[in-house]
């Protein structure tokens, strides 16, 4: 019986993944169609080579799989055995990579624009999510001593001379990232003008029709030329860095993102100048004689960029900032961690009486303020005391979720996230039912939301909550040693390296408050601007919580209860994707009651998150 009854499961698991899902993506895609306004990308041969690829690639994974691993491929019910064959020697997860190659192919062939620019990025953006959140870490878990290892791995950040396979994998990177940037930045941005001046013609003596050709040639033989896997492997993750920093531009922004194209050259040659300047800086890191001379070449090369871009003041001035950004991405992440270690353990707490005011609170009243100010600009002076109410609303019903979740003799007075999306419901049919218009009030706290989360995290820090669980690496992990943080206090983890779990989350929401305030710039739906902030918010959520070590969390079914809570709010988030309602035409504007009602909001949310009653036992009295 039990046997069946697995057979059952099995059979269930497989027909959801292999047809249920394939098909909701299609329905998403379809009644997504009218919305998206990006170009649609129609090519039968291309489209049937991705589909055809992306397919067989699956195909011969699953087979793969099922013939070494002796088992299905299912995270329910995985393989026994490790498999480091076949397609799984070429790239890590080929399933998944298969699956969004056939995606992307599938939308191509069919001409969906809704298909290729928000289904197909968004589902790869779950597959990925879904590896770290939980298959990699299960991998490690049931097979501790096995190292995966494909051909297409970077090199390894040891000072030792590199193979021609690293040279050629980390050629294979570059190019391919940046030959898809530039065709989706051309798509994206079609014959945008340039924004500060017209093409500059720069003389350089004789005739250049065909330099721009130097530019990609430049970055061929850049591999070749190092002479250490880590410096190799640098400037590699430099220009991933980069590339997908300007594609991320072109896509909220596509008047910016499209300064750096050409207006006759292909596509296919024109390297972006941050990219010139990051492998000069890989040179330069080599050796410095060879620095200058290839600092002349990146000169002429500049000027040849400057000569084709549509904008030579803006292409310039926004690849010394990419570059900048890029180069120093160890720095800044060592600032950013070192940051919140520090934030973490800067607990301070003055009583009065027997009232107590904690200094954390300070921040998350000053991201409400913030939140409130922004959002009351954005909707509108009449919509200023709707949107404070509403925020009353879901602070109260986050708090309301945290007692049932988590609440308990030494947590009096926590707060729950997933409340607060809760709260929503019944904020909106408070402010319905007082006439005010609730998806212009959803619409403009979707997009405030995230930065206001960002800013809520350090108090995170300090309280403790939300904190991570153990990690070996310093480069990595924060350690806790105030007494009054939770990590001390209830999960004993003082001193301990720990998963910075508050700064990933800080860094996802900063990047999604961009994409949905440019959804609001060009007055996309409020349902839709919700829909997508509930989707990348799961998304977020459910690979974050998987390296979070709250004890008091539960587990169910092999997940955290919060990621569950996170599929479930991408799941409502595609629904509200599809949702049509007309777009109304709001005017921004300040006004005093903008200001005044974000004044009373933060000052509320500073109280309800940073002073409590230290001598009381009474439910709410304490917030430690």
């Amino acid at each position: 019986m039990k046997n069946l009854t697995n057979i059952i499961y099995k059979l269930l698991y497989a027909i959801f993944f292999l047809f249920i899902i394939p098909i909701f993506l299609c329905f998403w895609a379809k009644y997504t169609e009218g919305i998206i306004r990006y170009p649609a990308v129609n090519s039968t041969t291309a489209g049937c080579i991705l589909t055809t690829g992306g397919g067989l690639l699956l195909l011969v994974a699953i087979i793969t799989l099922i013939k070494y691993g002796k088992g299905l491929p299912m995270n329910a019910y995985p393989p026994p055995l490790f498999v480091n064959k076949g397609p799984y020697r070429l790239v890590r997860h080929p399933i998944y990579w298969g699956f969004g190659i056939l995606m992307a192919g599938y939308f191509i062939l069919t001409g969906s624009a809704s298909g290729l620019w928000l289904v197909t990025p968004l589902t790869i953006f779950s597959m990925i999510a879904l590896v770290l959140g939980y298959e990699k870490i299960d991998l490690k878990s049931r097979f501790p001593h096995q190292t995966i290892i494909t051909v297409l791995d970077l090199p390894d950040n040891q000072a030792e001379s590199p193979g021609i396979r690293d040279r050629f994998v980390s050629l294979f990177w570059i190019l391919a990232l940046l030959l898809f940037v530039n065709f989706l930045t051309s798509k994206l941005t079609g014959n945008t003008p340039a924004l500060f001046e017209e093409q500059i013609d720069i003389d350089l003596g004789f005739e250049h029709a065909s330099l721009p050709f130097l530019n990609i040639l430049f970055i061929i033989l850049m591999p070749f030329l190092l002479k250490r896997k880590n410096i190799l492997r640098e400037w590699v993750l430099s220009g991933v860095f980069a590339l997908s920093l300007s594609i991320f531009i072109a896509l909220l922004f596509p008047a910016f993102g499209a300064q750096y194209l050409p207006t006759q050259q292909s596509i296919l040659i024109t390297v972006p100048i941050y990219l010139i300047l990051i492998s000069l800086k890989s040179i330069i890191r080599q050796s410095k004689q060879l620095g200058i001379l290839f600092g002349f070449a990146s000169v002429v090369l500049i000027i040849i960029q400057l000569s084709n871009s549509r904008s030579a003041i803006f292409h310039f001035a926004s690849s010394i900032l990419i570059f900048l950004l890029a180069a120093n991405n160890y720095r800044i992440w060592i600032f950013l961690k070192n940051g919140t270690e520090k934030i973490a353990n800067s607990w301070k707490e003055w009583v009065f009486g027997k009232v107590r005011v904690i200094n954390h609170g300070f921040y998350v009243g000053f991201g409400a303020f913030v939140g409130l100010l922004y959002s009351g600009i954005l909707a509108g002076k009449q919509y200023a005391w709707a949107i404070l109410l509403f925020a009353f609303t879901v602070i109260v019903f986050s708090a309301f979720w945290a007692q049932i979740i988590e609440g308990s003799e030494k947590l009096k007075r926590p707060y729950g996230y997933y409340g607060a999306l809760v709260g929503i419901i019944f904020a909106s049919f408070v402010v319905w039912v007082i006439g005010f218009n609730v998806w212009i009030i959803i619409g403009v706290i979707s997009v405030v939301m995230p930065w206001v989360q960002a800013i809520g995290r350090l108090r995170c820090l300090i309280n403790g909550c939300c904190h991570g669980r153990r990690i070996d690496n310093e480069f990595i992990g924060i350690r806790y040693f105030h007494h009054r943080s939770r990590v001390c206090g209830i999960s004993a983890l003082k001193g301990e390296l720990l998963h910075p779990t508050p700064l990933y989350a800080i860094l996802w929401l900063f990047f999604m408050g961009f994409i949905l305030l440019a959804l609001w710039n060009n007055n996309f739906s409020s349902p839709f601007i919700f829909g997508l902030y509930l989707i990348l918010t799961g998304i977020g959520r459910f690979v974050e919580e998987a390296y979070r070590g709250e004890v008091q969390t539960q587990i169910l079914k092999g997940l955290r209860l919060y990621q569950w809570a996170a599929i479930l709010s991408i799941l409502i988030g595609i629904i509200m994707t599809v949702i049509q309602v007309d777009v109304l035409a709001v005017t921004s504007d300040f006004g005093w009651e903008t200001f005044l009602s974000a004044i009373i909001g933060g000052l509320f949310t500073t109280f309800a998150m940073g002073v409590d009653f230290p001598f009381s036992n009474m439910r709410f009295s304490r917030l430690v």
